[in-house]
């Protein structure tokens, strides 16, 4: 059975890059289950290599496994994972893992040197209140909440990124993601403040980190005195006048999240645009997992980027549940057929390599030369993210 389900999945890839071919949603259901089965297995292995107190990052250039202690950004993604796949396959394996990996975090709710407690504390603490109610886990978002929002800048309306030397008050595109976390503590506590600054922070993006075309940039530089905009650069992407693929995923996925919590239909409106930006795009491959810029000079050979295709896939799903009829099939069709190119053979690892990460393919920093055409735990994290929401959404 297992055997025949991975040539359904290289068939369905190799059509799906010529036509968009989609699959039935039983064969989807399907597709989830096996995912979820060798997701399941490949952590396995991983939970056995990984050295105590920390976590999984990438891989390194010598091919061995690359690690991060618990104050790198993407620390709460492995976590998260743990999380996603108890969720699924209820295997208290994974439950302990979790719970074992996020007390190294702990530390992390106390940072006010950086925007990322929402990847750290919400993807890891927060996924174990949503399945677990643990009231302590309550005490640790809101502080890690409260931490977050010393780093709001009032005269330039938006949350500060980086303190690195160099930039003025640089706002990355990333930092919508941190939102969410903001909107609950606000659910949580009934303090307002924390909304607030999250429809600050959104509109101030939205403002100046959009071109006409929907694209954005990744890096929005402020002056500290005045609050204007200092510079638009980009870090990771191609060059500053590029569409940097993950950024573009990362703004799809805030926007949807807004009109999630807000229900202003501004940011539905944005998160459609932007969808439609990446969707309609020349530049889009068929299997619909961008290239690490869409701008990028080197192709239809330049290298990919997974983790840009599974937060897309995951927006995309939820994105396709606020919309009109021929919209919310358009964006539902697109997510899963992003989880078919992701589950083929094209991406998704063997089982007990790829240093036991799920998937490959993805790219953190070409002008850094960093983390290029390799696996990433985040891009782990979201592809299982939108395999559960399939699962759950399929029957709406």
């Amino acid at each position: 059975m297992k055997t025949k389900l991975v040539f359904l999945l290289l068939a369905c890839w190799l059509t799906n890059t010529q036509a968009q071919t989609k699959l039935s949603t039983k064969k989807m259901l399907s597709l989830v289950d096996e995912n979820f089965r060798f997701s399941a297995a490949q952590y396995k292995h991983m939970m056995k290599s990984l050295p105590d107190s920390l976590f999984p990052r990438s891989t390194n250039k010598d091919g061995s496994l690359m690690t991060a202690k618990f104050n790198w950004w993407t620390a709460g993604f492995y976590p998260g994972s743990c999380w996603y796949i108890y969720e699924y396959t209820k295997d208290p394996a994974f439950k302990q893992e979790a719970l074992k990996r996020q007390e190294y975090l702990l530390p992390d709710q106390y940072r006010t040197n950086t925007h990322d407690l929402g990847f750290l504390m919400y993807c890891s603490f927060g996924n174990g209140l949503r399945l677990e109610g643990t009231p302590a886990y309550k005490d640790i978002l809101m502080t890690s909440s409260r931490s977050l929002i010393t780093r709001f800048k009032p005269t330039i309306g938006a949350i500060r990124s980086w303190d690195h030397a160099g930039w003025k008050c640089p706002v990355i595109i990333d930092n919508m993601m941190n939102l969410e976390m903001l909107c609950w503590a606000t659910k949580n506590s009934g303090d307002s403040t924390f909304y607030k600054i999250a429809v600050t922070h959104a509109n101030t993006t939205m403002k100046n980190h959009y071109r006409p075309d929907y694209s954005s940039y990744h890096v929005v530089d402020y002056d500290t005195i005045t609050g204007n905009v200092y510079a638009k650069k980009t870090h990771q992407g191609h060059s500053d006048a590029s569409a940097w693929s993950r950024g573009q995923a990362w703004g799809l996925y805030g926007y949807t999240m807004m009109y999630r919590e807000t229900k202003d239909k501004k940011y539905l409106d944005q998160a459609r645009h932007i969808a439609d930006f990446m969707l309609n795009h020349p530049r889009m491959p068929k299997d619909l997992v961008p290239y690490y810029d869409y701008d990028a000079p080197e192709i239809p050979n330049a290298i990919r980027d997974a983790s840009a295709a599974a937060v897309m896939s995951s927006a995309l799903l939820e994105l396709s549940r606020y919309t009109n009829k021929a919209e919310s099939k358009r964006y539902w069709n697109a997510g899963a057929d992003v989880l078919i190119s992701l589950a083929s053979p094209a991406y998704r690892a063997k089982e007990g390599a790829n240093n036991n990460f799920i998937l490959m393919h993805s790219t953190g920093s070409m002008p850094g030369k960093s983390e290029l055409d390799v696996p990433l735990s985040y891009a782990d994290y979201y592809f299982l993210e939108a395999l559960l929401r399939y699962k759950a959404w399929a029957a709406r």
